[in-house]
């Protein structure tokens, strides 16, 4: 932990383990047995609960729980205030900590703003979802997710531009990737040496 920069008014308990260039800036905790990768960022007031795990160059914006059960791959993006949970059907007199459903962010996802991932979910590779979204149910790669409950609007490319699919086919006008968009999935099928 001596190559991480843990700001003094957070607390990274013992047996949490915190990878080389991360900072974890005012008001953070990060309790025992959750492993935080390399590069990552951890904004005001972010609480990594144990088990948890966190891959590298991960960005926790301000005010976000990483809840029992949570894995974020490699590259995701976590906006401000926004939710995990672990239980479908809480209740502060039930213990249900048997009953936690594990929640998976895969590599490049971006989480907008007060959205909410409902527990039990993966969102797929480089999966957009749209500030206050309500995600109740698995997201494909790439997919563009709006609204209360989240419904699929459109593509994104690995780089964060919307896509046009025309006849199946996609080009970013940014950095030149291309897809195919086959049976409700979209695949990338030639993307440029570095994207980003």
């Amino acid at each position: 932990m001596a190559d991480s920069f843990v700001h003094e008014s957070s607390y990274v308990d013992a047996g949490a383990r915190i990878g080389k260039d991360t900072k974890i800036w005012h008001f953070c905790h990060v309790m025992p047995g959750a492993v935080i990768g390399e590069r990552c960022s951890l904004g005001q007031n972010v609480v990594v609960m144990p088990g948890t795990r966190i891959g590298n160059n991960v960005k926790i914006q301000n005010n976000v729980s990483i809840y029992e059960g949570v894995t974020l791959e490699d590259d995701v993006f976590c906006g401000p205030s926004c939710v995990f949970t672990n239980v479908m059907n809480p209740r502060s007199h039930v213990s249900r900590k048997h009953e936690y459903r594990p929640t998976l962010v895969k590599r490049g996802s971006s989480i907008g703003a007060n959205a909410t991932i409902v527990c039990g979910v993966t969102l797929g590779e480089y999966a957009f979802i749209g500030a206050g979204a309500v995600v109740t149910s698995d997201v494909p790669s790439y997919a563009l997710m709006v609204g209360v409950p989240a419904r699929r609007v459109g593509w994104m490319c690995q780089c964060g531009e919307r896509l046009s699919v025309a006849s199946g086919q996609a080009a970013c006008a940014v950095c030149g990737s291309r897809y195919q968009e086959t049976n409700g999935t979209l695949r990338a099928i030639a993307q440029p040496s570095r994207v980003g």
